[in-house]
């Protein structure tokens, strides 16, 4: 398995995590940003997460993962997903 294809498996694993947290939560823990380290197949990988935009009925957020490693890592494998608002 290439670099690139490990780096889409955790991003896959990642994306579904994020997506799946409520509204209000991911708005909470996206604040600042997140950069953190996992573990995948006994390989660590930088994941950052943060919100793009900011709209009136959704938010967008990127996810992006490396393993650290130049000069791959200056392009990341990144996908980005919106979380609608709640209806007020």
């Amino acid at each position: 398995m290439s670099k690139r294809e490990q780096w889409r498996k955790v991003l896959e694993r990642e994306v579904e995590r994020w997506s799946a947290i409520p509204y209000p939560e991911l708005v909470s823990a996206l604040r600042d940003g997140q950069v953190y380290e996992v573990e995948f197949e006994s390989r660590k990988f930088q994941v950052e997460v943060e919100m793009l935009e900011n709209a009136d009925r959704y938010i967008q957020v990127c996810v992006a993962v490396d393993d650290g490693s130049l000069p791959a890592s200056l392009v990341p494998a990144c996908h980005t997903f919106v979380c609608n608002k709640p209806n007020p």
